[in-house]
């Protein structure tokens, strides 16, 4: 058995090696013909290239760099010296860093640490985009939540039958796993191990370690453990992942080739879980209960004030999940007085977000945020869920999110000052009015929840971002619906139609002013010099590479294999993000003539940058050429050129 083993392991070394030894053999001649290591001051990487500042530009040899292998293009420019190396810059990148002895941030986290403005401001970025991809779903559940609520309610459904119990379980359940979930676009944005990120939700969400919420007798390895009930839970997961992506990098450099890909999960979630554990819950608990305590004494001394703060800050409490240390007060106070005031200020606080999201369904010119927006109002309103609001509207645009915020401690103070109280438990929402109707003043608690929907609603209204028109929301162009085409898009038998990724004029590839692209090296393709700032996908496909910068999108057309890069200016990437604005995520999945993001070419001009947009097939089949079938002026989403992959699709008509 031990041979066998030990061959496996041999085995498994060589191959290691094999496939490494052309990043080794790149890395070394890079640094090499860089003057070596000291004279590299710093390193990063955007689509295609590694961008090195160097103590002595004059010690660069390009003849040198040019010949190791993997090496497309040397290139200097805009005071960095660029290694073109395409699709694999990466593992590229990781190889030179790691010999650089610098962690592993790309050019746009670095970027991105730079970035002005806040941090609660690059909080709520950072949320935003880790739920973008999930707002579908989040919206779609939200509204059968609200439907099941509303049946039950009219009687329609009866709460104690089992077909109530299942469709509550349908519609909870991506509420009660939103960890992990979460997990999965939290492993894109921070570059982890997608399925042990998923499995790091599963240790907090496992039903004998969930059971142990409440209890005090709790510890690991003698070590008292504070447990809490992480469903439905947003940062600590993301905290975990975070977490996760330094943690694989560190053992990806230090452990051994043959080790590496069981070690490193294995020691990532044996640290992390109970790590998490240990860490997240007790702080969330202090810190939650230190705030029930605050809520309490405040309502005791100033209920007005108590409003202020609930009807204003619930849907934060929710987000961080401090509300947990407010609920059991709740409970309580229901279970030895028969109601409790702590409910009151939360129906404007969860009203005035479902209505600023409803502000948002009839006022922005995006079809495709109103698209979002109707369902969460919808759902915010008939059953208490917010989530999709928030995450998919409102923080996102923040305007609105703000305008709740003020409008729910403005309703919170209006409904604390009548002493609204609910006899039970309740999710805010308008079906669950009936349970103030004897405590306190019912009608101020109706005012109340009215003037935080009014002004949250008007707000909004008047004063949110309107947003842009969405080029082609309603789908792609249909110049060739009646062309056969395979599932990602593209016409059987002829290969991928290119499309015009902005309005503007073509202009073949030898014709862009940056050699890595107009020297083919990256592969066939041309420009476009764009006259508006929408971009669009120029092919059907998947999307698996956003800069965060916003200057470039990878698209992969699933038939083919082919990725097609859409790379906005050229050297843009050095105006740090500033006038760019992405509309997808990884993972999302795109028609030809679909927006990617915009760009503002006055800031774009006022750089003296070349705003010159790059269409190129990056990955597929060799044999893969563009044959132009339009030139000149065209518009965004216009046929531009056909990509002809005959090796592939005579394999694909072979295979079938």
């Amino acid at each position: 058995m031990r041979t066998i083993v030990r061959m496996f392991f041999v085995a498994y070394s060589k191959e290691r090696q094999v496939e490494n030894s052309n990043l080794d053999a790149l890395a070394t001649r890079v640094i090499d013909g860089l003057g070596g290591e000291r004279n590299i001051a710093s390193v990063t990487h955007c689509a295609t290239r590694l961008r090195f500042e160097l103590t002595d530009p004059d010690a660069a040899d390009k003849a040198v760099i040019e010949s190791a292998p993997g090496v497309i293009a040397f290139v200097v420019a805009g005071g960095q010296h660029q290694v073109v190396v395409g699709n694999n810059v990466a593992l590229a990148y990781a190889e030179v860093a790691g010999r650089l002895g610098q962690s592993t941030a790309t050019d746009e986290d670095i970027q991105d640490s730079k970035k002005k403005g806040s941090l609660l401001n690059r909080a709520i970025e950072l949320i935003s985009a880790l739920f973008l991809p999930i707002t579908w779903p989040l919206a779609g559940t939200a509204l059968l939540k609200a439907f099941v609520s509303l049946f039950a309610q009219l009687g329609w459904l009866d709460p104690e039958s089992t077909t109530y119990v299942i469709l509550a379980g349908t519609a909870d359940a991506l509420f009660f796993f939103l960890p992990v979930l979460l997990a999965v676009t939290a492993a894109k944005r921070f570059r982890t191990n997608q399925f042990t990120s998923i499995t790091l939700a599963g240790i907090l969400l496992y039903p004998a370690i969930a059971a142990l919420a409440g209890r005090e007798d709790v510890d690991f390895l003698s070590i008292p453990v504070t447990m809490m009930s992480y469903s439905g839970s947003v940062i600590p997961i993301i905290v975990g992942v975070f977490l996760q992506g330094h943690l694989e990098r560190l053992l990806n450099r230090v452990l051994a080739s043959w080790a590496r890909n069981f070690m490193t999960p294995l020691l990532t979630l044996l640290i992390l879980g109970p790590v998490l554990l240990l860490t997240v819950g007790p702080l969330t608990m202090t810190v939650a209960n230190g705030l029930s305590a605050v809520v309490l004494w405040v309502f005791a001394n100033v209920p007005w004030l108590g409003g202020a703060l609930i009807g204003g800050l619930w849907q934060v409490f929710v987000l961080f999940g401090l509300h947990w240390g407010i609920i059991p007060l709740m409970i309580n106070d229901i279970g030895t007085q028969g109601f409790t005031m702590l409910s009151a200020p939360t129906m404007p606080a969860v009203l005035a977000q479902a209505a600023a999201a409803l502000a948002v369904l009839m006022r922005s010119r995006s079809a495709r945020r109103r698209a979002v927006a109707g369902p969460a109002a919808v759902s915010g309103f008939l059953a208490g869920v917010s989530e999709p609001a928030i995450y998919g509207i409102n923080l996102p645009l923040k305007r609105p999110f703000y305008f709740g915020i003020a409008a729910g401690a403005i309703g919170g103070i209006i409904v604390s000052l009548g002493g609204s109280a609910a006899t039970s438990m309740i999710f805010p929402s308008i079906f669950a009015l009936p349970a103030f109707l004897e405590v306190g003043n019912f009608v101020q608690l109706i005012v109340g929840t009215a003037v935080a929907i009014i002004i949250a609603f008007t707000l909004t209204f008047f004063f949110a971002d309107r947003e842009k028109p969405d080029t082609s929301a309603e789908g792609p162009s249909d110049a060739h619906a009646d062309t056969p085409r395979a599932a990602t898009g593209t016409p059987v038998g002829t290969g991928i139609v290119l499309a015009a990724p902005a309005t503007g004029h073509v202009i073949a590839l030898p014709a862009v002013p940056d050699k890595a692209f107009s020297s083919g090296s990256l592969g066939p393709g041309f420009g476009v010099r764009p006259v508006t700032g929408d971009i669009v996908a120029p092919i059907d496909g998947e999307i698996v590479v956003v800069m965060r910068t916003g200057h470039a999108f990878g698209i992969r057309d699933s038939l083919s294999g082919v990725d097609v890069l859409v790379h906005i200016g050229i050297n843009t990437v050095s105006m740090k993000g500033d006038g760019f604005a992405p509309r997808v995520a990884v993972g999302n999945t795109v028609r030809r003539g679909d927006l990617l993001g915009t760009v503002d070419l006055a800031k774009v001009a006022a750089a003296g940058l070349d705003a010159t947009t790059i269409v190129v097939a990056t990955a597929g089949p060799a044999d893969r050429t563009v044959d132009f079938t339009a030139v000149g002026d065209v518009r965004a989403s216009e046929e531009v050129a056909t990509l002809s992959y005959a090796s592939a699709l005579a394999e694909k008509g072979n295979a079938s």
